[in-house]
């Protein structure tokens, strides 16, 4: 019994930090014998994860799979690339069995089903820091490692997301970009932080549709997103005083929602915007004839002007 309940403090003082994981190597440490933990094994009370790793109680962390791969990869693993931008919410989690990507180091040759291992000769004391107990490459490194493993405009997002958070400044990135000049990650992360304006964020598959289209088109660039008399607008060219929003396919305006929308406007038209709607129809279906639309609009300030 004693054996038992020094068991149970145990695991409720590790798995309790550890999204409700443990591992053996932290059970023998606290004194626990081999053959309690492999009892604790076979009755289902300590459900293998990984090798050497095991989930505590039928109740675990959101990031136990993060953490569990951690766990399995040893003390100087760090969750990195994807997975370390699926934690700081710079990208979406592809599916629910995405593998884990962790970072470690170059002299450990472990392989583990499910992990992506990313080996390093180092990585510096400021490229990693800890959330959620676990941890896990900064923002800034992050944001480099993404760069060797996602396109382009998934990058700039991901920079968006950061500095919209306040998770990173400009010159954090462009110093770990010089840090690493021959990352792999490097180029593409250079290639986005040459410009001084904000990284463009979108909210939604219509704004990302809409963006590209503008983008191919050759017309100026907008703000995305932007606050504009206490409203946030999704595309804003401001010298020309021009407002585009779009509407996702999945979009029912109530009445309330149709009410407010035409007092925004309202309000930006009276303060001299010209304001333009576009459905996800007119940005799937008639594209040309969308980006026709925001020409003249914009060719219509410039001769007004």
């Amino acid at each position: 019994m004693r054996t038992e309940a020094k068991l149970e403090r145990v695991l409720r003082e590790q798995a309790g930090a550890q999204h409700g994981l443990v591992t053996r190597e932290q059970l023998l440490a606290a004194g626990i014998p081999d053959h309690v933990i492999e009892r604790r094994v076979r009755n289902g009370r300590l459900l293998p994860i990984h090798r050497g790793v095991y989930q505590a109680g039928p109740v675990v962390g959101s990031c136990a799979r993060e953490m569990a791969a951690v766990l399995a990869c040893g003390r100087e693993s760090r969750l990195s690339h994807g997975s370390a931008g699926v934690l700081w919410e710079l990208r979406a989690r592809v599916s629910s069995d995405e593998s884990i990507e962790l970072t470690i180091p170059r002299r450990d040759r472990r392989r583990i089903s499910g992990i992506i291992v990313h080996r390093v000769s180092r990585l510096e004391p400021d490229e990693v820091t800890i959330v959620n107990g676990i941890p896990v490459t900064t923002p800034a490194r992050t944001l480099l490692d993404l760069g060797e493993c996602v396109g382009l405009r998934e990058l700039e997002q991901a920079l968006a997301r950061t500095e919209r958070k306040g998770l990173v400044t400009r010159d954090d990135v462009r110093a770990m970009v010089d840090r690493h000049p021959r990352h792999r990650g490097a180029r593409a992360l250079r290639r986005l932080v040459e410009n001084d304006g904000p990284a463009p964020f979108t909210r939604s598959p219509a704004e990302e549709i809409m963006l590209a289209l503008v983008r191919k088109s050759g017309l100026p660039a907008p703000e995305l997103n932007a606050l504009l008399l206490r409203y946030e607008v999704d595309f804003l060219w401001r010298v020309q005083r021009l407002v585009v929003e779009v509407d996702g396919i999945a979009y029912h305006g109530s009445a309330r929602a149709f009410v407010q929308d035409r007092r925004r406007d309202a309000q930006l038209i009276a303060a001299g915007y010209r304001v333009v709607r576009f459905t996800w129809k007119d940005l799937t279906e008639q594209p040309e004839a969308t980006l026709v639309h925001i020409a003249q609009a914009l060719v219509h300030h410039a001769d007004s002007a």
